[in-house]
Formats: C-alpha cells, sequence, structure tokens
C-alpha cells in the first residue's frame, strides 16, 4: 500500500486552489471543513498519484454539480409504501458503532432482491445513505468521539446467497462503480459472514483479481462472525443477523426497538426518512413535486470491475451446469424505467 507523504498533499492542495467556485461548493459537501483528509482519501484511491487523484476529483465534483448530488437529500421517494418496498429488498442499513467510534454498516447482499422499483430507485436510496453517512453519521461521531471519524465498517451477510444472484450483478456493478468513483476510501473493512458454500467458490477466484488495498480490508469470518466482531464493538452494534448462531436474533432489542437495520421501522431509517423529508419541507419548489426516482447518469464500469464481474459470472455459471440447473444468461434483466 502506497505511503501518502506530506509532499503529495501539498501538490493536491495546490491544484484544488485552482478549480472554479462552483466545484469548491460541492467540495465543501464532500469534506465538511476536514478538506486534508479527504484529499489523502482521493491520493490512497490512484495509489499516490497526484494528477490521477487531482482527475478522479474534479470529475467526481463535476458528477455531483450534474446530477445534482447537493441536493438529494431534499428529494424523498415517495410514496412511503414504495420506500418500504426498496428497504425490504435493498437491505442495507446501520446498526450502531464500533469501539473505536466507526458507523456500522450491515448489508443484506445474500437476501436482497432489488425487484421491488426502478434501477434508478435503488441508486437514488444508495445515493442517499452514501450522503446521510457523509454529512450527517460521519460529522456527529466526529464530535461525539473527539477525533475526524471519515470511515465507515461494513458486515455483509452472505444468508441465503444464491446461484439467482447473478440478477442483481448489473445492479450491483453500477453501485459498485458510483462508490469506487465518488466516494472512495470510504469503508474501513469489510467483513464477510454467514458465507455459503456459493461465496467460497466464487472468491477464491476473485480475491486475487483485486487490488491489493481492497483484498486487506476483506475479512471471511467463521459462520455468524459473532465472537470475532464483539472484539470491535458492543453487543448492541451487532447487526441482527450474528447476534446468534444459527437462525438469527429477534426483531426486537433488548430496549424495545426493532433490532433489523434493514427495516423501515428500524431507528436509522426513520431518522434517515424524517431528514430527507424535513429538507425537502426546507426547499420552496415552484412547481408540485413529481413522483418519481432521481435520475443519475450511470457510469460506465471499471475495466477491472468488468474483468470481475464477468470471472464471477463464469463461476456462478459453471455452478449452474454442475448442479443440472438451466438459467440462460442471455434471459437475465434488470428492472429498469
Amino acid at each position: 500500500m502506497v505511503f501518502i507523504t506530506e509532499e503529495m498533499i501539498k501538490q493536491f492542495e495546490a491544484l484544488t486552489e485552482k478549480v472554479d467556485e462552483s466545484l469548491k461548493e460541492t467540495f465543501q459537501n464532500i469534506h465538511n471543513g476536514y478538506q486534508r483528509e479527504n484529499l489523502v482519501r482521493f491520493l490512497k484511491a490512484r495509489d499516490g498519484h497526484v494528477s490521477n487523484a487531482h482527475k478522479m476529483l474534479i470529475d467526481c465534483l463535476n458528477w455531483r454539480i450534474e446530477n445534482e448530488i447537493d441536493d438529494i437529500l431534499a428529494k424523498p421517494i415517495n410514496p412511503t409504501d414504495l420506500y418500504r418496498a426498496i428497504r425490504d429488498s435493498q437491505l442495507t442499513g446501520m446498526c450502531g458503532y464500533s469501539k473505536g467510534g466507526l458507523p456500522v454498516i450491515a448489508v443484506g447482499v445474500g437476501r436482497s432482491t432489488y425487484d421491488k422499483a426502478s434501477i434508478h430507485y435503488y441508486v437514488q436510496s444508495h445515493i442517499q445513505m452514501n450522503e446521510y453517512r457523509d454529512r450527517v453519521i460521519l460529522p456527529s461521531a466526529t464530535e461525539k468521539f473527539g477525533r475526524y471519524i471519515g470511515t465507515c465498517i461494513k458486515i455483509l451477510d452472505m444468508t441465503g446467497l444464491k446461484i439467482s444472484a447473478l440478477n442483481q450483478i448489473k445492479l450491483l456493478s453500477v453501485i459498485s462503480t458510483i462508490d469506487d468513483l465518488n466516494y472512495p476510501e470510504k469503508t474501513e473493512t469489510y467483513y464477510i459472514v454467514n458465507a455459503p458454500y456459493i461465496f467460497s467458490a466464487c472468491w477464491k477466484v476473485v480475491r486475487p483479481l483485486l487490488q491489493e488495498r481492497t483484498r486487506k480490508k476483506v475479512q471471511v469470518l467463521s459462520g455468524s462472525g459473532r465472537d470475532d466482531l464483539l472484539k470491535i464493538m458492543d453487543y448492541e452494534s451487532l447487526p441482527h443477523f450474528c447476534r446468534r448462531e444459527g437462525s438469527g436474533s429477534s426483531r426486537h432489542s433488548r430496549d424495545g426497538t426493532v433490532s433489523d437495520c434493514f427495516s423501515l421501522d428500524h431507528p436509522f431509517h426513520q431518522q434517515l426518512y424524517n431528514y430527507i423529508k424535513e429538507q425537502a419541507a426546507l426547499k420552496k419548489p415552484v412547481a408540485p413535486i413529481r413522483h418519481s426516482s432521481f435520475h443519475v447518469d450511470l457510469p460506465e464500469p471499471d475495466p477491472e470491475d468488468v474483468k470481475i464481474t464477468q470471472t464471477i459470472e463464469c463461476e456462478l455459471q459453471k455452478l449452474e451446469n454442475k448442479n443440472g440447473l438451466s438459467h440462460s444468461l442471455h434471459e437475465l434483466k434488470i428492472n429498469g424505467d
């Protein structure tokens, strides 16, 4: 892993001083007063190459302006039933903090279906959670723990992962590319839990294809990972699928609140949903708000990501053939507008 030097940072800072004022404004929403720390993120994402990091940042800022990302937290997904359906099929949420103060994000990879709305709604929802994390959760954690906190921990639950997950690869690739290009180095560690055979088979061939800095972030834990995770977080911060070996835990925590952080009824999603509604109310629309998805330009995937996706497809196809299943790749579709 490349060591980011003081000279690299100074060169990058000098370049950012020359950008247009409109770009500086949206950059403010990225760094929230911690410009230096966020420049380091982009430098790490480009292995310390200042010119490449600068291009990446400029591209990110232009993407934000072109897609009105600064205002996305004032654009609720309506009606509530649609948003609930998205939460029930795009399983992700925040379940607490690590002992070091990092937000813990849980992702239900195996059981997410992404089949209740168009791809644009799922992308909008994902970006909103990214922005809420960066503009609300992380600044709050920084203040609470008395030190800068700019990353999170992600726990990926592979429970229920099936060969049919191939249907989701296009959408997951889009979301991953958006994160790689516009939210680089925001995850400290990825913990994989409840991994079935299908994951293990794919991981063996995908792992060597990942960049070194990504490989070092991924830890595959045994079973639910409960014992390992309790070394870095308290029990109440464990996601519900890690709290007990086997079938998981009850829907409610010890204080009676919903412990399933994927649910719209969980405190995290209630706070996020209410925040977005409040931000929308602060805006004074000149015309009635149209109840439709917020379209974001879907990025072209990185060639390395394409290679990884093709490898996963190949491995899943082999498993299908081995198990005697028929499922034509040409019939796979993404639920678009």
